[in-house]
């Protein structure tokens, strides 16, 4: 059971940084349990504000829904009392209701809801999408305006009034009018968190539109790297951004632009990198090539 009513969840994830830890798999893609739920404890020994468990960095998309269940189950047992975890929803709209559900069940403290499946939808279909979740539990609800999802202001304040359960909007799309459209309409009514693919190179901008937080696919193996990072970017220490940006952010992202999916692919390159490996990624993702992940080896070791 939850220790987070919705106001308290939203009231904590703004405080620190958040992550989205990867899903451990074995050689014949089964979920590594154990490997994951060590992983977990090893996240939570650093100061982050909340994890999403089977994210999108944790391959949420290529999950099956008790697949998930697993994971969220487990992330939850093996963090600490008071770390919050997220657990994912999306795909169509029983399957969000149900995985909402069976999170809640699980003793998750919130749900990010994925876009729907595939389609695109008019605005009044995607709210209508949104309220049936929300309706479906007690948890705090994040919106991921990402993909087919890309909520416009007017929608977003609709929900907010007819949903007392939606707490937060996670960008992935990074269009900075709709954002400010948003954040001027809504206010302190949401949370806002930074989701775009290596969310450190827009984490200083959209401090300044309103945006909460944001989410570090880095945090998962160079931890102390994002958290010093994320305080340089709390503190305007614009000198300190920039020069860790040029070190090893905007370095990271050319390697990562080099494939499709490389997004979740290079994370697990660089857990494997610092000695804490996580198996493959699962189809249709493929692994980082041999060059690529030479390259990135040599990148991480430049910033231990």
């Amino acid at each position: 059971m939850t220790s987070y009513a919705p106001a308290d969840l939203a009231a904590r994830l703004p405080t620190g940084l958040l992550s989205f830890p990867v899903t451990h798999f074995n050689q014949d893609h089964s979920f590594d349990e154990e490997g994951y739920r060590a992983n977990i404890t090893h996240l939570a020994d650093h100061p982050v504000a909340g994890l999403f468990a089977a994210g999108g960095t944790g391959e949420f998309f290529s999950l099956t829904p008790a697949d998930v269940t697993d994971v969220v189950r487990a992330a939850v047992q093996s963090a600490p009392a008071g770390l919050p975890i997220l657990a994912p929803s999306g795909r169509d709209t029983g399957t969000a209701i149900e995985l909402a559900r069976s999170a809640e069940t699980a003793g998750a403290d919130g749900i990010l809801l994925f876009p729907p499946y595939l389609t695109e939808s008019e605005q009044g279909g995607l709210a209508d999408h949104v309220r049936a979740v929300c309706a479906a539990t007690s948890l705090g609800v994040i919106i991921y305006n990402r993909g087919n999802a890309r909520y416009s202001a007017e929608t977003v304040a609709r929900l907010a009034d007819d949903c007392p359960n939606l707490i937060g909007l996670k960008d992935g799309i990074g269009d900075l009018e709709q954002m400010t459209q948003i954040y001027a309409r809504l206010r302190d009514r949401l949370i806002y968190v930074g989701g775009l693919p290596t969310a450190e190179v827009f984490a200083l901008p959209y401090k300044q539109l309103g945006l909460s937080t944001y989410s570090s696919a880095i945090f998962n193996f160079l931890p102390e790297f994002a958290l010093d990072f994320y305080r340089a970017v709390t503190e305007d220490d614009h000198e300190t951004v920039y020069r860790l940006l040029t070190d090893f952010v905007l370095p990271y992202v050319a390697i990562r632009n080099r494939g499709k999916g490389y997004a979740v692919s290079i994370v697990k390159a660089g857990m494997r990198a610092v000695g804490r490996p996580a198996g493959p990624v699962r189809p249709p993702l493929i692994d980082l090539r041999p060059s690529d992940d030479h390259e990135l080896v040599a990148l991480i070791d430049q910033v231990r």
